[in-house]
């Protein structure tokens, strides 16, 4: 295996991404708190690109508007994944997870809306900001603690991460959009009923060009231009990158090794976990102490604590213990609720998103010092609290693990025992459950 196969395989790495996430945002913390802080700032509000389409943006807004699309691109990849192949496709299965990402959006922003009441307009605007989860970087915690955890478990949080982020991206779409371009948003409806027929299209000429022209000289040009009419819409261009996530076709076809979604993932995963999320912490988590004094005085700080550290454990088990309770919905036999309680404070990491909505929700530089510094602290607490409550459930699963297999052992060596017929393990194994 060559060196750039090597590095690409570990970009796909949870741990790996979640740490090189983790590392840019401290990288910006420590510029921005140094005697070069204000190359930090130049960097960040340095101004490039065309005119054409409002394209001549700041290196931080590149960052969070164009990077970011990736990063959203991949998102909107997997939620089609699991509506076609995974969790999503049952909606018995896909139930509780769902509704625990509902649960996680609504009570964090009631919360925040209910800290802030008293404070004006200006102060509640940031109201989305505890409704996000951070994918990446709480799959990356999942999996640094998470070695003996059902696998069930992994899967309950990346569907409700993923629903979690859609909501997010509604959101950002309805609440935190400006004055609408409607030619603009037009055309880039036009080139996504494009890239959708040119990804799922069964015709002749569609088939044949999709067979002479690579993919990347097919889609990649469409996907920019897209993307510069969405951001020329108004609309956050982001967007873009769900919106032709959800279009990719998951199944592969005559005389394809794989699907369409699957090599986009491929070849889009490194971009996103080595580049994209990175580079966006980089210029989005530069919080300024010395220009935070009124940090904890700010009910914009205590808004955001209280809806991610509190909120997110609070609308994520409660949502699924009464959906569980009052409807025919359950837990894997797997889980137990103090699994999806782990799994609720790890909701309130809310990084990436969190520090998106906050940059789109205050212009006022004090309170969007508060609001990313709130994100920053919050992510922190969640991940170290998480770290605490899902260890104890980790070496809870491996205490489990080791005493089925104990007992798979005693029957299989015990005199007269018959290998073939392991009764007495599989009875072991269900009284073993809590």
């Amino acid at each position: 295996m060559s060196a750039f196969a090597r590095m690409t395989a570990a970009l796909r790495s949870d741990v790996v991404s979640g740490s090189l996430l983790i590392g840019a945002a401290l990288i910006a913390l420590t510029w921005a708190n140094s005697p070069l802080s204000a190359s930090y700032e130049s960097l960040r509000s340095f101004q490039f690109g065309p005119a054409f389409l409002h394209l001549d943006l700041p290196v931080h807004s590149w960052a969070a508007d164009g990077l970011l699309a990736v990063f959203f691109f991949i998102v909107g990849n997997e939620l089609k994944q699991e509506l076609v192949h995974g969790e999503l496709r049952n909606p018995r299965r896909a139930i509780l997870p769902i509704v625990a990402a509902l649960g996680g959006v609504l009570v964090p922003a009631a919360l925040f809306l209910a800290v802030t009441a008293g404070t004006g307009g200006e102060a509640s605007g940031g109201w989305g900001i505890p409704m996000a989860t951070d994918i990446a970087f709480a799959i990356a915690v999942l999996a640094v603690i998470g070695r003996h955890l059902p696998t069930p478990l992994r899967t309950f949080l990346l569907t409700l991460a993923t629903v979690d982020d859609i909501c997010a991206v509604i959101v950002i779409a309805v609440a935190y959009t400006g004055e609408l371009s409607l030619a603009a948003l037009g055309l880039a409806a036009v080139g996504l009923a494009v890239f959708g027929y040119l990804q799922n299209g069964r015709g002749r000429a569609v088939t044949r060009v999709r067979a002479t022209v690579p993919g990347w000289l097919l889609f990649g040009p469409l996907a920019l231009v897209i993307w510069a009419l969405m951001h020329a819409s108004g609309i956050h261009a982001t967007i873009a990158g769900v919106a032709m996530g959800l279009l990719m076709r998951t199944s592969a076809r005559e005389g394809e090794r794989s699907s369409p979604s699957h090599r986009a993932e491929e070849v889009l995963r490194p971009v996103s976990s080595g580049l994209a999320l990175p580079v966006f912490a980089l210029m989005s988590a530069g919080v300024s102490v010395s220009g935070a004094g009124g940090f904890w005085s700010s009910a914009i700080t205590w808004g955001i604590l209280a809806g991610l550290v509190g909120g997110k454990l609070l609308g994520i088990f409660g949502a699924t213990w009464l959906t569980a309770r009052f409807t025919s919905a359950h837990l894997n036999p797997q889980l137990g609720w103090a699994d999806i309680a782990g799994v609720g404070v790890l909701g309130g990491i809310g990084f990436t998103v969190s520090l998106l909505i906050a940059e789109l929700s205050y212009a006022d530089a004090a309170h969007l010092t508060d609001a990313k510094g709130a994100v920053l602290l919050a992510s922190v607490v969640s991940a170290v609290l998480a770290a605490v409550l899902l260890g104890a459930r980790n070496r809870h699963h491996r205490r489990l693990r080791a005493q089925r297999s104990d007992a798979r052992s005693r029957v299989t060596t015990s005199p007269g025992a018959d290998p073939r017929r392991p009764g007495r393990a599989i009875s072991a194994r269900r009284s073993a459950w809590p």
